[in-house]
């Protein structure tokens, strides 16, 4: 079952950070590990890197020190320094679900002294009776707002 109201509210939020698009794109792609939170993994050991394949079609995963990975989700659009897309294919149930997928949409707006990053995590609805309780979620300061502070100080 779907729950149509989810649709309408995705989880928006933004930071501004001093920094050109391109060192802020790079730093949430190529350095997520830097300033993602270690408690936010799929795995039983803490991740040694997140990765982000930088294409259309690649991996989103984590890869802890033993070497083992867990998928998170993939690349839908990679268009550096500007946008990107990735699929979230993470269950309610903090597992992957290949069958899941809900989009995060990532854009770097240039502005006066830096750059605001806007992302946008859309189709919860796809979570059906789950959807209002991982929006919150997200919505939380434990979820989006506070990863992307995180960033900002990454940045």
């Amino acid at each position: 079952m779907t729950d149509v109201s989810v649709k309408a509210v995705p989880v928006r939020c933004s930071v501004h950070v001093n920094a050109p698009a391109g060192r802020a794109f790079e730093v949430f792609t190529a350095g997520m590990v830097r300033w993602w939170l270690p408690t936010h993994k799929l795995g039983e050991k803490v991740f040694k890197e997140v990765i982000i394949e930088p294409r259309a079609g690649g991996r989103w995963f984590e890869r802890s020190e033993d070497g083992a990975e867990w998928n998170w989700g993939k690349v839908l659009v990679w268009e550096p320094p500007a946008r990107l897309v990735l699929a979230w294919q993470i269950s309610a149930n903090w597992v992957y679900e290949p069958c899941l997928v809900t989009e995060i949409e990532v854009r770097f707006v240039e502005e006066a002294g830096g750059v605001r990053v806007e992302l946008e995590h859309r189709d919860l609805e796809r979570y059906g009776a789950q959807a209002a309780s991982v929006r919150a979620t997200f919505e939380s300061p434990g979820g989006w707002p506070g990863l992307l502070a995180a960033f900002a100080k990454a940045v």
